[in-house]
Order: C-alpha cells, then structure tokens, then sequence
C-alpha cells in the first residue's frame, strides 16, 4: 500500500512536470527560493522588534519608579506647604533687601567714580604744564591719587619745601577746595638709602613723615585748605614704587603723595544703607 501511495505520488509529479515548460519551472523554483529568504528577513525583523520591546518594557518600569519617587516627594512637600511657604516668604523678603542694597551701592559706586573722574581731570587740566616725571594724577581704587617728586619740592636729604614748589602746591590747593567733602591725604616716600643724623630728619622715617607734614602746612597756611580735612604722615621706604636698585627706581621712590577721597563719615553712610538682620 505505501508503495503505492509513493508511486502515485511521484506519477504525479511527473505528470505536473511534464505539464510545464523549464522556463516556468525555473520562474516558480526563484520565486520560492525569494519566498524563503523573505522568510528569514521577515523572522530576524520579529527577533529585533522583540528585542526593541524587550528594553522599552524595562525603560518603561524605571519610569514608574521614578514616578512613584516623585509622587512620593510631592506628597511630602504638599504636606509641609504651610511651613515651607513661609520660608519661602521670608527668603524672598530678603532677597528683595539684599538686591535693594546692591542697587544703592552701585548707584554710591557710579556717583563717587563720576566725581572722582572729574576731580582728576580737573587736576589734570590745571598741571598740564607741569612735567610729567614731576606730577602725576591718577584714580586708584576710587581715590584721586597725586605724586609729586622730591626734585621739585625738596633739596636732597631736606624737607624744606622749594619756593619753587609753590606754584604747583597752589593749583592742587585750588583744586582741594573745589572739593570741599573731601579728605586729603598727605604721605611722604624715601628710597631705601640709609639716613643717620643727629639732628631731624635723623633717618628716613623722620624724613618722610616731616615732608609730608611740611606740605600740609603750606596747603593750610598758605591757600587756606581747611586743617581739619588733612592727615599727613610718612611711610619711610616701605612703599615703594619701583626697584631701588636703579637710579631711576630710588628717585621715583622719592616721592610726596596727596590723596584725595571721600570722607570717612561718607562711606559710614553708605555702610548704613545694608539691609538689617
């Protein structure tokens, strides 16, 4: 019987073969061999979707967690909302204060560094015949800084001022009580070459602080600067301003600086205006 079934199954075979040219035998046999391909692409394609589901799944419990997490903290911080609204208050008031302040200062700030812009330019104008390697006018951190060289006000080792000083010392004068709010600050400068004497100036800090109260004196006495506005003082040779290793350096060093600035009464004010704890 199976032999049977075999024969008539490969007569039947024959029969289709014989009932078909080769040309449509060879069209059917790439036809199947496509559909077996298409097969496997379409199989490694549901290998890659799986694969794609596979991590979405995982990406999408991360995110539940991380919504629970969050859910959680909000409950927590709805159930504090009374306790934290009110720092929140408080924490806005001060900041309001603080910016309030910084917007005074700045305003302070530009205000100062508008008159100290044209203090120096005014200083500048009026010794703009003076050499420059004797007078020199500028703004320093908010103060009006001018250097005066020894050669022009001093003998060496001296600190009796040059009558040919006068001039200058006047113009600076004019200026200082133009500026009648202001401070002025006299500092005398020496280079580092030891003085030893007797007599005064006995060293190089008697010297500094003598010029500088010379200069004082002559501001006060002779063009009317109100005594009460002056400090003056010497700082020896601990401030300078080049090297005294050269000739050039020791005699920049030697030097008389008056510093023109705010009075300190000014800038308390302006401390004043902090916001309070």
């Amino acid at each position: 019987m199976k032999i049977f079934k075999i024969l008539a199954v490969s007569a039947m075979v024959l029969g289709m073969t014989s009932c078909i040219s080769k040309k449509q035998y060879d069209a059917l046999n790439t036809n199947y061999k496509q559909c077996i391909e298409n097969i496997g692409e379409r199989q490694r394609e549901i290998q890659d979707l799986k694969a794609q589901n596979s991590a979405l799944s995982g990406e999408n419990n991360l995110l539940k967690s991380q919504h629970d997490a969050l859910k959680s903290s909000l409950d927590a911080c709805l159930a504090n909302s009374g306790k934290s609204s009110a720092n929140i208050d408080k924490l806005v008031g001060e900041i309001n204060a603080s910016n309030s302040y910084i917007k005074q200062l700045i305003s302070s700030n530009a205000k100062n560094d508008s008159l100290n812009l044209a203090l120096s330019n005014k200083l500048k104008r009026s010794l703009d015949n003076v050499a420059d390697d004797d007078v020199q006018v500028k703004v320093l951190k908010g103060v009006v800084m001018i250097s005066l060289s020894d050669k022009m006000l001093y003998k060496t080792g001296d600190y009796n001022v040059l009558p040919a000083a006068q001039e200058v010392l006047g113009k600076v004068a004019k200026v200082i009580n133009d500026y009648d709010k202001y401070s002025v600050l006299i500092e005398g400068n020496t280079d580092n070459a030891p003085l030893n004497s007797a007599n005064l100036p006995r060293d190089n800090w008697d010297l500094s602080a003598l010029r500088g109260t010379a200069i004082a004196k002559i501001l006060q006495t002779q063009f009317g600067v109100d005594p009460s506005r002056i400090t003056a003082g010497g700082r020896s040779e601990y401030n300078p301003k080049a090297t005294n290793m050269s000739v050039s350096g020791r005699a920049e060093n030697r030097r008389t600086e008056i510093i023109i600035m705010p009075k300190l009464d000014e800038f308390m004010k302006l401390m004043d205006i902090a916001p309070k704890k």
